[in-house]
């Protein structure tokens, strides 16, 4: 209901494919526990202990809040909203899939080790060619994810500051596109007018989703490379750290056109000069 809430053929159209991904996701949560309790005639959740449950209880949970490879909804389907119902998507719906994710037995480390990379990989591939701030942050999001499900098999507390970390700084972003009323990087570059002061801290706010030193984003991702360093997985830090380049680049990339560029077609930013004969 929150996503139709405009009539637009657009939130329709983002509200039926978010709800047939759900509604799979939660289908195979289902089968899952139908699986386990035949296999081992255990319904708990921290009881499940066959390969099979867990590998299609991680699988279905990716699917739920957009793990790569099953991420392909979630850049289509948060276009589609508004910047209020999309950070609700990004955020409270995040919540309920990590807290079943916590509780899984620690056997299933080799699949969230694998989502994770690719999910780091791709959300920086994909956001480098994105102009719109919504797919850009829905990439960033499946970015943000890939890191807290590394290193949940190793170190769950890590996962839950680099998730509480992640909602603070998306809430914070979402909320200053909104307040420019900013759908595109277009749109950014004139928000200087609108709102001088938030536009001065905004670069502060993007720089801290992409994880640069000394900001606040950089702590999680220090914190877990410095486990999976622990943790003898050296090629899985390495390739996490230079993954996180790519998101660094498109955030640099808003940066520059919210702080340090003008728009041409900005009427107010035109000096009365040109406009005479």
């Amino acid at each position: 209901p929150l996503m139709m809430h405009q009539h637009h053929p657009r939130a329709v159209e983002a509200a039926t494919k978010y709800f047939l991904t759900q509604a799979a996701a939660a289908a195979m949560l289902l089968f899952t526990a139908t699986t386990n309790a035949y296999l081992t005639g255990q319904w708990d959740i921290q009881q499940m202990h066959h390969p099979l449950s867990t590998t299609i209880m991680t699988l279905a949970l990716a699917l739920k809040i957009g793990l790569a490879p099953l991420h392909a909804w979630l850049p289509e389907v948060l276009q589609g909203l508004d910047l209020t119902t999309g950070l609700i998507l990004s955020t409270w719906q995040k919540l309920a899939p990590f807290a079943i994710l916590l509780q899984l037995p620690p056997t299933n480390g080799t699949a969230l080790i694998a989502l994770g990379m690719l999910s780091i990989l791709i959300g920086g591939w994909g956001g480098l060619n994105q102009t719109q701030l919504r797919k850009i942050l829905a990439y960033s999001s499946i970015a943000h994810l890939g890191w807290m499900v590394l290193i949940l098999h190793f170190c769950p507390n890590l996962t839950i500051l680099a998730l509480i970390t992640y909602l603070v700084m998306t809430f914070s972003a979402f909320l200053t596109f909104k307040l420019n009323k900013a759908l595109t990087i277009n749109m950014l570059a004139s928000s200087w007018t609108k709102a001088p002061m938030l536009t001065s801290l905004a670069p502060l706010i993007l720089l801290s989703l992409a994880g640069l030193p000394p900001l606040t984003g950089f702590m999680p991702k220090w914190l877990i490379l410095q486990e999976l360093t622990k943790q003898d997985l050296p090629l899985a830090a390495t390739l996490a750290a230079l993954s996180a380049l790519l998101s660094l680049y498109f955030y640099l990339r808003l940066s520059y056109a919210m702080a340090l560029t003008m728009s041409p077609n900005n009427i107010i930013g035109t000096t009365p000069w040109r406009l005479q004969t």
